[in-house]
């Protein structure tokens, strides 16, 4: 497609696609994900395409069909303006490392369904139709609204461990429940999902946590006792309701919903190596990144300030605990606590500075040394000082913030002198 040629509609481009293999001679099925939400009627956002079509058949149909997991059957097919994951019907070897199989064979559609996680994930679509292909029974389960393992769930945990995570995630998303034996066998093997690397456990939180319904899959995580995993402990669970991850506004990103849910744990009032601790462990555990732990920490370490300090600030200092990073996501979390004392903070900060920044200073370095004074270490604590006089109003030029200054300005350079 050239440049500046409108993609077609995902779904034509899909269609497309699969009619091309059949052309070809192939079976071509939309598979998983795409086929639940149709059923569903939810948005589809992309479409996996499964084939009986071979990586060198494929890309004897599409040459430009990039390999992304030969090895699996997986081949990338661009057509419309939009990419397609390709896959080959396959059926899986023995699991070794409780991720990925040691190997995998060609095989038919039915097999390929049966080596899926879950029943609501395993259909096919025949794309020019819509006719449902269902060999695991995944529309009835989607009717009765059930997340099922698809055959032995111990068997599908003990292939792939995180797929109890998934569980959780799909179940809250969805607004399924887990199917009883499913639920079971996730109980019993819960402990296992230390076992996973934590860049896996991280990613599977940062979509739950990124969700709407994420208090919901926290409360299945912790319901499941996988949240040994994830934080290091088990929480207690008796009479205690997630109300901080239910309630507050995911200001900030993921980050703040991990916060929210950190909080609901605790319990009480951490205190700040509490919160240090509690950040670096989480950094490690769910592979943070340095963004995604100072957002952490920000938000539990400004919310401090707001609760104990803010009403007693002066104006200056007021405006700077606003300008930090981390000021909107801190009053989410109080908001979620104390709806009144949130709106308040807000109202606050709207009318105080509500660009969430400070103001370009009037005074800098340049002025200084302008000025005639040498770089050094004072310099940030004029500079300091000029910021305060400015945010309070009491200064409103370079010249005036310069005066006010000028008396430590010599004093300093008399000691240097």
């Amino acid at each position: 497609m050239n440049a500046g040629t409108p993609a077609m509609p995902l779904r034509e481009a899909a269609c497309a696609v699969a009619a091309e293999l059949a052309r070809a001679g192939h079976e071509a099925y939309f598979a998983g994900g795409c086929v639940r939400d149709r059923l569903l009627g939810r948005p589809v956002k992309d479409y996996d395409i499964a084939t009986s079509a071979r990586p060198d058949e494929v890309k004897a149909v599409y040459p430009k069909a990039r390999g992304v997991g030969e090895a699996f059957g997986v081949m990338l097919v661009r057509h419309g303006g939009h990419t397609f994951e390709v896959a080959t019907f396959r059926e899986d070897g023995p699991y070794h490392d409780g991720r990925r199989p040691s190997e995998v064979s060609y095989s038919t559609a039915e097999r390929d369904a049966e080596r899926r996680d879950f029943t609501v994930n395993g259909l096919f679509e025949v794309p020019a139709t819509g006719e449902t292909i269902d060999f695991v029974d995944g529309g009835a389960d989607i009717a009765a609204r059930l997340i099922r393992a698809i055959g032995d769930p111990h068997e599908r945990i003990r292939e792939d461990r995180l797929r109890m995570l998934r569980a959780a995630r799909f179940a809250a998303r969805l607004g399924f429940e887990i199917e009883r034996t499913t639920f079971g066998a996730i109980l019993a093997h819960a402990g296992e999902l230390a076992s996973v690397s934590a860049e896996r456990v991280g990613e599977e939180l940062r979509e739950m946590l990124a969700h709407p319904n994420r208090a919901r899959a926290a409360d299945l995580v912790e319901s499941l006792a996988l949240d040994g995993a994830v934080f290091g402990e088990r929480g207690l669970r008796a009479g205690r309701r997630l109300d901080n991850l239910g309630s507050a506004v995911p200001t900030g990103g993921w980050a703040t919903a991990l916060a929210a849910w950190w909080l609901d744990r605790a319990g009480g009032e951490p205190d700040e190596a509490v919160r240090a601790n509690a950040a670096a462990a989480l950094r490690r555990r769910l592979v943070l990144s340095n963004e995604e732990t100072d957002a952490f920490r920000h938000a539990l370490e400004i919310r401090e300030v707001l609760l104990e300090a803010f009403d007693r600030l002066g104006v200056a200092a007021r405006a700077r605990v606003i300008a930090r990073a981390g000021f909107d996501a801190a009053v989410a979390l109080i908001a979620a606590e104390d709806a009144d004392r949130g709106q308040a903070l807000a109202a606050a900060a709207d009318r105080e500075l509500p660009a969430r920044a400070l103001p370009q200073p009037l005074l800098d370095g340049a002025a200084l040394i302008a000025a005639g004074c040498r770089p050094g270490p004072s310099f940030k604590g004029w500079i300091d000082l000029a910021m305060d006089a400015q945010l309070e109003g009491r200064v409103t030029s370079t010249e005036e913030a310069l005066a006010l200054v000028r008396p430590t300005l010599h004093g300093d350079a008399e000691k240097r002198g």
